[in-house]
């Protein structure tokens, strides 16, 4: 059972994504906040798998929440899906920077929002192309700082294959679309993957895919 908290300050809009995941099998709401310091005492207090995050939200907004919760190593378990309005929601980067593992819209389909609290929960990133696309014109465009000087350093760590893998997390393939990509399995992809996380120190996905953008891996133009 897929475990979720729901943070965001309009209770009607909590309660339309409360109906459609409760609705599934495997998922189920254990909480909800309507603002970000409630937010980090309910996913303390209930350990969730996936957090639903406003970013904002009166009283503490949710991109502190998420900082706070992804720095937090007893909720190691836990990984924070930002909701916003806008795909370039001014603050969604940073979210991504400080742990969250992806971002979906607030309008978007129930079948979609389904798909994304279980590719979280799984590990994985939350983003689409598209929303990669923007990221990756984001960075290009000058607005985003430098990564720390640490984690573009850990960059020489990877074996070559390592960073072929980066880049294309980075342009937001799938392990079984890299796999393809590269004419390997599909679990020797995802092996490449997990090293690398582990060699640059990125809490997921979501985080190696922001690297990849700003150490240059991935540039304008590579992506169609």
């Amino acid at each position: 059972m897929i475990r979720v908290v729901l943070v965001d300050d309009q209770p009607l809009l909590r309660a339309g994504f409360r109906m459609i995941l409760d609705g599934e099998d495997d998922l189920e709401v254990v909480g909800e906040a309507a603002d970000g310091e409630v937010a980090v005492a309910v996913v303390r207090d209930t350990r969730p798998d996936v957090v639903l995050m406003d970013i904002r939200m009166p009283t503490r907004d949710g991109l502190s929440a998420t900082e706070e919760i992804c720095a937090d190593a007893a909720l190691a378990g836990t990984r924070v899906l930002v909701l916003t309005t806008f795909e370039l929601d001014e603050y969604v980067f940073e979210a991504l920077r400080v742990g969250a593992s992806g971002f979906v819209l607030k309008d978007l389909e129930p079948a979609d929002l389904i798909i994304a609290v279980r590719q979280v929960a799984a590990g994985d990133a939350a983003l689409s192309p598209s929303v990669t696309r923007r990221l990756l014109e984001h960075v290009a465009a000058g607005d985003a700082r430098r990564p720390p000087v640490e984690q573009v350093r850990a960059l020489e760590a990877l074996t070559g294959r390592e960073r072929e893998v980066v880049a294309l997390v980075g342009e937001g393939l799938t392990n079984d679309e890299i796999a393809g990509r590269l004419f390997l399995s599909p679990a020797t992809a995802k092996t490449h993957v997990s090293r690398a996380m582990t060699k640059v120190g990125a809490r997921d996905r979501a985080q190696l895919v922001v690297l990849a953008y700003e150490s240059g891996l991935v540039r304008p133009g590579w992506m169609a």
